[in-house]
C-alpha cells in the first residue's frame, strides 16, 4: 500500500520505518528544511527518549486517557523501543528515574539514527513540503454517509499545489507547543475539517505564573527536596490535584523546574476554578521537629536578629520573604521572638502558599493537552473509526503524560500501533 505520513518528527519518522519494514510504499511529507525538529530540543537537546519501565508504570505517568494507550503500550514497549535504536547503532544509558537518553548526550544522534534508518527503508522524505487538506471520497462499499482517504493536497518548496494520491494517510503533526519547529496545529484543523472532534487544547507540562511578588525577588533560587501540592476548589472543598517531593525554581514570572511542569499536566481537572499551590520547604520535618530546630538555631545565635539566625535553615534568598510573611521584625533579637511568631514562621515554611494567575503559552509548554478525540480513533490501529484510511498518531492526540520520556514513549508507540487496513 502507499502511505502519505504528514510530519517528519518522532512519531512521523518511527511510523514510516515500521511501515515500510512491512512492505508499504511510504513518503514523509515535512514542512520544515530537516526532520525531527521538535526532537532537537527534547530534554533541553539531550532527548529523554523513553523511560525504561513496565508497562504499568507507563500507564501510571499518562495523565489523559490512559486506557486508550493500553494496546499501544503492550505493542510497543519501553523495551521495544531501546532495542529499535540499539539494533540501529545508537548506544543508550538509563538515568535516574529511569529516563533513558542517548549515551553521547545529543538529541541529533536520535535523529540521525532514525534517519539512517528511514534510508535503509527506501522511505521518501519530501522537505519544505506543507500538506495543505486530505483528500476524501464517499466509500461506496462502506457504511453509507461514510468517507474513505484517496491522499493529500500538498504545496512544494515553489508554492505549487498538487495533488498526491495515496491509499492511507497518517497524521503526525504534533500538537501546538514549540510553534518554532513547525507545531502549528495543522492534525487538529485536518481533523475538524473532516467532521472528527477535536477536544480543547491547552498548554501542558509548562511553568506557572503566579500572583504573589515576592518570586520576583526570589528569582533564579532553585529548591530541593521539597514537596509541592497542587490545589483546586470542588463543591467549595479543597481538591488536591497533584502532590510530589523534588525540585523547582522561582522565576521574574512566577514558578518552574519538574515539580511544577508535572503539577501542570492536572491543572484541565480543575475546570476554570481557582489553582494554587503550596510548598512544604522541610517536609522531612514535623511541625514539632522544624520547631525544635529553630530553637537550636536561635540559641546559637541569640545575639543576633532574625534576619540573621536562619543562614543554616534557609537559602539567603528566601530569608527576608519568610520573615515577611511571617509578620516579624527582621531586626528583632532571636531571644525575643515569641511563641506565636515562631509558629507563623513554620506555618510559611510547612505551607508556602501561591496562587496560580495562568500558565506560560505554547511556546514554553513542552506538550499540548487535548487533541483529536480518542473516541474517534481505534486503539489497536490508530485509524479513524468513520474515515477509512486515515491515522493520528503522536501529540496529535488528546493524551498526554508527565515529564521523564513517557510522551516520546506515546509517539514511538502510537507510531508503531499503525495497522494499514487493505
Amino acid at each position: 500500500m502507499r502511505a502519505a505520513i504528514i510530519g517528519g518528527g518522532a512519531a512521523g519518522m518511527y511510523a514510516a520505518v515500521m511501515l515500510a519494514q512491512a512492505g508499504h510504499s511510504v513518503t514523509i511529507y515535512e514542512k520544515n528544511e530537516k526532520l525531527g525538529k521538535k526532537l532537537f530540543i527534547t530534554g533541553k537537546g539531550r532527548c529523554n527518549l523513553t523511560n525504561n519501565c513496565e508497562v504499568e508504570e507507563l500507564m501510571k505517568h499518562v495523565v489523559t486517557n490512559p486506557k486508550f494507550l493500553y494496546s499501544a503500550f503492550y505493542n510497543c514497549n519501553a523495551q521495544d523501543v531501546m532495542h529499535f535504536f540499539e539494533q540501529n547503532g545508537l548506544e543508550l544509558k538509563t538515568e535516574r528515574g529511569n529516563r533513558v537518553f542517548p549515551a553521547s548526550d545529543h538529541s541529533s544522534d536520535v535523529i540521525k539514527t532514525l534517519e539512517q534508518a528511514l534510508n535503509k527503508q527506501k522511505v521518501t522524505v519530501r522537505l519544505h513540503h506543507t500538506v495543505t487538506r486530505i483528500l476524501t471520497e464517499p466509500a461506496h462499499d462502506r457504511m453509507q454517509n461514510q468517507m474513505r482517504v484517496t491522499g493529500i493536497c500538498v504545496k512544494d518548496e515553489k508554492g505549487l499545489q498538487k495533488q498526491e494520491h495515496f491509499d492511507a494517510v497518517i497524521v503526525a503533526t504534533g500538537g501546538l507547543s514549540y510553534e518554532r519547529t513547525g507545531s502549528t496545529g495543522d492534525g487538529l484543523r485536518f481533523a475538524r475539517d473532516l467532521g472528527l472532534q477535536v477536544t480543547e487544547c491547552q498548554p501542558s507540562l509548562v511553568p506557572f505564573e503566579i500572583e504573589e511578588d515576592f518570586c520576583r525577588n526570589l528569582m533564579g533560587l532553585s529548591l530541593r527536596n521539597v514537596t509541592l501540592s497542587c490545589y483546586t476548589k470542588k463543591k467549595n472543598k479543597d481538591k488536591l490535584l497533584y502532590q510530589e517531593q523534588g525540585e523547582m525554581l522561582f522565576t521574574h514570572f512566577g514558578i518552574s523546574g519538574p515539580l511544577v511542569l508535572s503539577a501542570s499536566a492536572y491543572t484541565g481537572k480543575a475546570k476554570g476554578e481557582p489553582i494554587w499551590v503550596e510548598i512544604d520547604l522541610k517536609p522531612a520535618l514535623t511541625i514539632e521537629q522544624l520547631d525544635a530546630r529553630i530553637l537550636r538555631d536561635f540559641d546559637a545565635a541569640k545575639n543576633k536578629q532574625v534576619r540573621n539566625a536562619l543562614d543554616e535553615l534557609l537559602p539567603k534568598k528566601l530569608i527576608p520573604v519568610m520573615i515577611e510573611l511571617a509578620e516579624i521584625d527582621p531586626f528583632k533579637q532571636v531571644n525575643a521572638v515569641t511563641k506565636e511568631e515562631r509558629e507563623r514562621l513554620i506555618a510559611c515554611m510547612k505551607k508556602l502558599t501561591l496562587h496560580v494567575v495562568g500558565t506560560r503559552g505554547y511556546e514554553e509548554a513542552i506538550i499540548t493537552r487535548g487533541g483529536v478525540s480518542v473516541k474517534e480513533i481505534n486503539p489497536k490501529t490508530m485509524e479513524a473509526k468513520q474515515i477509512p484510511g486515515l491515522y493520528f498518531i503522536g501529540e496529535v492526540l488528546d493524551v498526554d503524560a508527565l515529564t521523564g520520556g513517557f510522551n516520546l514513549q506515546i509517539a514511538w508507540a502510537t507510531a508503531a500501533t499503525v495497522l494499514l487496513s487493505e
